[in-house]
């Protein structure tokens, strides 16, 4: 279809030729690819979540990231509220940060105060025999045992026990079916909208979601102390022959990281829910009830379909780069 311009009207001047408007628009594709590792989205407001907007939208507030060149990644400043996120947020695999769904149905229901064990829970057959698995991450129990609420949510969240997980679920909703079913009407609660989990591990591959769901996730199960406590623990001992277990997560401790969770998998690559003070210090100045005081990110599919060692390493080297740029733009 042919179109045929007009001088305008107003001004008499002729509308630029065909040949202009290509080669302007060569340039603006050219600065967006140049700029495309670094487009960040800006919300502000103490419930803003990280959404994606056009490069045009951008806001001089925006939070100025190093954004990973592949997967997708968001981030919120608790203190000031400002938040952005990075690449395409289609659901995708994300592996043993399945396990924070997990922990968050458990303490919602069962909810433990500081310094609280909880009840006992035995230890059953399918728990012990999934022990020895050598396909998944695992804890050793045997069983017979008996351990807490709060060593198993140790045992869930450090080491990544995947019979851990499914025991948990066995024990609070008679199931891991029924277990599931509460862990998908907790995200909608939460307004998790592309989230899909179908299974309490998160080893299935069809367990699926976004970093913007997943930020929303880290903002509500941050605002436990207990959960806070558990997962900002290098290493614990658990007694009954488990032994000392030492979480995955190898940023802890560094740069005022004080959790979250792991994951990695062929299909997800590697996956890190973080959470750092936005001083870089302790977490002496977050706020208890809120969690007010925390820089919170999620970084996924890291690498996706190579070794999963190699994906969770990607996903660590991207969130040091994305914990240090974001805590100087707190200080500021």
């Amino acid at each position: 279809m042919r179109v045929q311009h007009s001088p305008s009207p107003s001004t008499g001047r002729r509308p630029p030729s065909a040949r202009t408007l290509v080669v302007w628009g060569a340039v603006t594709a050219l600065m967006l690819t140049l700029l495309g590792g670094w487009v960040v989205s800006s919300h502000t407001g103490p419930d803003a979540t990280a959404a994606t907007t056009p490069p045009s939208a951008k806001s001089h507030d925006a939070l100025s990231l190093p954004w990973p060149e592949e997967g997708q990644a968001s981030v919120v400043d608790t203190v000031s509220g400002r938040s952005g996120s990075s690449g395409a947020q289609r659901p995708v695999p994300i592996a043993s940060v399945a396990k924070v769904m997990t922990a968050h149905v458990i303490l919602s229901g069962r909810p433990l105060a500081e310094g609280e064990s909880g009840p006992l829970v035995t230890v059953d057959r399918r728990a012990q025999d999934e022990s020895f698995s050598g396909s998944e991450s695992t804890v050793i129990v045997h069983a017979g045992q008996r351990f807490s609420q709060r060593q198993l949510l140790e045992m869930l969240l450090l080491p990544s026990g995947n019979n851990i997980a499914r025991l948990l679920a066995r024990w609070d909703a008679g199931g891991e079916a029924a277990f599931t079913a509460k862990m998908n009407r907790a995200a909608a609660d939460l307004g998790m909208t592309r989230t899909t989990y179908t299974g309490a591990s998160g080893i299935e591959p069809t367990t699926t979601s976004t970093s913007d769901d997943q930020l929303r996730l880290a903002r509500a199960v941050m605002r436990d102390p207990v959960f806070r406590e558990i997962v900002g623990t290098r290493e614990v001992t658990v007694g009954q022959g488990v032994g000392t277990i030492a979480n995955t997560n190898r940023l802890l401790g560094t740069n005022g990281v004080v959790g979250v969770k792991t994951g990695s998998s062929t299909p997800a690559g590697g996956a890190l829910m973080w959470a750092a003070t936005a001083t870089g210090e302790d977490a002496g100045a977050v706020d208890d009830r809120t969690g007010k005081g925390l820089i919170l990110g999620v970084v996924l599919h890291q690498a996706p379909d190579t070794n999963p060692a190699q994906g969770l390493q990607r996903a660590f080297d991207v969130t040091e780069r994305l914990v240090a740029a974001a805590q100087r733009g707190a200080r500021r």
